[in-house]
């Protein structure tokens, strides 16, 4: 006689569904529960400030006593007649014009060469290069104003060389000390983008390369139809870094030059720190010139990815 099979339970449907729906939720509640922390955080951190300053910079008037300009725009006008901030902007229009481009193509260029497979000590080579990134600001600000101090070493190699006939007073004139601070960010952030392209390198298909050298093609012109093409979302990347932080400079124009002489060599930073916090602090002002800055870095950086980022149909 066949066995007849013991009743089972009835199938409650959905139960896999709803917990499964209990695990979704769960894990949804432990990812909000980490994020809005941090999100609170940027807010009251970064996003608060910001509001009070443009609040701020409708404002005129000196310490607390503070109140609306009349018109609230006034700040902005006035940044159009102050011929120190005109010549900061020239400034700092100039370091970005002169600096980032040799920056760029200096970085890139070493990259390109340490990244052949036949060279030898690479990591020492590599390690050298990027190791003026790791030296504080201060420090190499300080040693530059050593060097091209008027009874400095650089002075004293060039007059023994006879290449000038008496010492130069590099940090006293406008055009040297314009020059000598675009040597020092050269100095210093040449091998931090040079590290960007090592790694976009590494994207790059051994395989193009190969065939362009047996179509014919030469070291350069491999280098410009075919590395860089490849290379053009890094270029992007740092050339849209370097304009923000050269747009934002403070730290060589006030350790190498204290914005000397006569303003020529201060940047857009550098003044903003001076209104904020020297010669009769006016905080409404300031905060208007830190939105000139603003303003400038989203413009120039929406320029850069319009015109970078054309990709090939």
């Amino acid at each position: 006689m066949t066995p007849i099979p013991a009743p089972t339970a009835p199938e409650r449907p959905g139960v896999d569904t709803r917990r499964r729906w209990t695990t979704s939720r769960r894990r949804s509640l432990t990812g909000w529960a980490f994020l809005i922390p941090a999100s609170l955080l940027i807010a009251v951190m970064s996003f608060w400030p910001m509001i009070e300053a443009l609040i701020l910079s409708f404002k005129t008037g000196r310490g607390t006593r503070l109140s609306f300009a009349e018109p609230l725009w006034s700040n902005y006008e006035r940044l159009l007649h102050d011929d120190v901030f005109l010549m900061t902007l020239k400034t700092t229009v100039v370091y970005l014009v002169v600096q980032v481009p040799l920056m760029l193509l200096a970085a890139l260029v070493l990259a390109v060469i340490l990244n052949q497979p036949g060279l030898r000590f690479t990591a020492f080579w590599r390690t050298s290069i990027f190791l003026p990134c790791a030296v504080s600001l201060v420090s190499y600000s300080l040693v530059f104003r050593t060097l091209f101090a008027t009874d400095g070493f650089v002075n004293d190699v060039l007059v023994s060389w006879h290449l000038i006939d008496g010492p130069i007073n590099w940090l006293g004139q406008p055009s040297t000390a314009r020059m000598v601070i675009i040597l020092g960010l050269l100095w210093r952030w040449t091998g931090y983008n040079m590290v960007f392209f090592l790694a976009g390198l590494q994207n790059v298909d051994p395989a193009t390369i190969e065939a362009a050298r047996i179509d014919g093609a030469g070291p350069i012109a491999t280098f410009w139809y075919v590395i860089v093409p490849q290379l053009k979302p890094m270029i992007l990347l740092t050339a849209i870094m370097s304009t923000n932080g050269t747009l934002q400079l403070f730290d060589e124009s006030w350790n190498l030059t204290r914005g000397g002489p006569a303003y020529a060599s201060m940047t857009m930073s550098h003044y903003l720190y001076e209104l904020s916090f020297q010669k009769n602090p006016n905080f409404g002002y300031a905060a208007a010139l830190s939105y000139v800055i603003l303003l400038l870095v989203a413009v120039l950086a929406l320029i850069q990815m319009k015109v970078g980022d054309r990709r090939d149909d």
